[in-house]
């Protein structure tokens, strides 16, 4: 079986830190800013587009502000999968899920505690003067519907362990080189899932969406992801230059042999 080397193993456990930290950070603050849509074409300027997708239904390009952080979850799924394999990018994804839900735990019991009556005194009143209940936008903000807290966990889920599998299908097709090719694609394949499922299952199984709706919205989704993830594979390849010469050239092949022998012995 072959070993790593123990400055080499210091150097990985270092790395697997700070893109797990990297990984949770963005992952935590897209499920707690996602409760805001977005105009896509009003942020350009633009009127909405009204494009009549289905029939019935036309559609305007309008995204959950997660989006706009969720491309780093890509690139650290991609890094941990190509240096840390799948059960790398699985452990992550399981404790990721889980301080999902612990964090869903404690912003439902702090919205049901409640509120003093000087706090919502001195924030009752907008920058005009207009008075508000600041207690009821803390709560409008912070808190979630259960149907959309398992639609993301359970997409997301999903999502990552098929791009776990994804990924190390097609590394075995294009060997150590083409690392766009599994990257893009892994990603391409794991967000066509994420985009419809979650959108299934917290608007169409526990809301009130009609299915016309459900995939206009997950095509304008998975269309920005699409578009993402072959824009940023540049910063993939920097990625991988960076960490190549923080572990040594040789790193990635020694790895993934630790790897494969690691699969072969269980």
């Amino acid at each position: 079986m072959s070993a790593i080397p123990d400055q080499l193993h210091a150097k990985k456990t270092k790395l697997f830190l700070v893109l797990c930290s990297i990984f949770l950070a963005n992952a935590l603050l897209a499920e707690i800013i996602g409760v805001k849509i977005f105009s896509a074409e009003a942020l350009l300027g633009l009127p909405g587009a009204q494009i009549p997708l289905l029939p019935g239904f036309t559609l305007d390009f309008n995204l959950t502000a997660g989006v706009i952080i969720w491309p780093i979850v890509f690139i650290t799924t991609d890094i941990i999968n190509e240096y840390f394999g799948k059960e790398g990018v699985k452990r992550i994804s399981i404790i990721t899920v889980c301080l999902i839900l612990y964090m869903f735990l404690v912003i439902t019991v702090i919205t049901n505690l409640p509120p003093a009556q000087f706090w919502l005194d001195v924030n009752g009143k907008d920058a005009a003067g207009n008075a508000f209940n600041i207690d009821f936008a803390f709560n409008s903000i912070f808190r979630q519907g259960g149907g959309i807290i398992i639609g993301s966990v359970v997409a997301f889920l999903i999502s990552q362990f098929l791009d776990a599998s994804v990924f190390h299908w097609l590394r075995k097709l294009s060997g150590s080189k083409k690392i766009w090719l599994r990257a893009t694609g892994s990603t391409l394949v794991s967000q066509l899932i994420d985009s419809f499922v979650v959108l299934f299952i917290a608007f169409y199984v526990f809301g009130n969406w009609s299915l016309p709706q459900i995939i206009s919205v997950a095509i304008i989704n998975y269309i920005y992801k699409f578009t993402v993830a072959i824009v940023l594979t540049p910063l993939l390849y920097i990625g991988h230059y960076f960490i190549d010469a923080y572990l040594g050239r040789e790193a990635p092949i020694v790895l993934q042999e630790a790897e494969r022998d690691q699969t072969l012995s269980t």
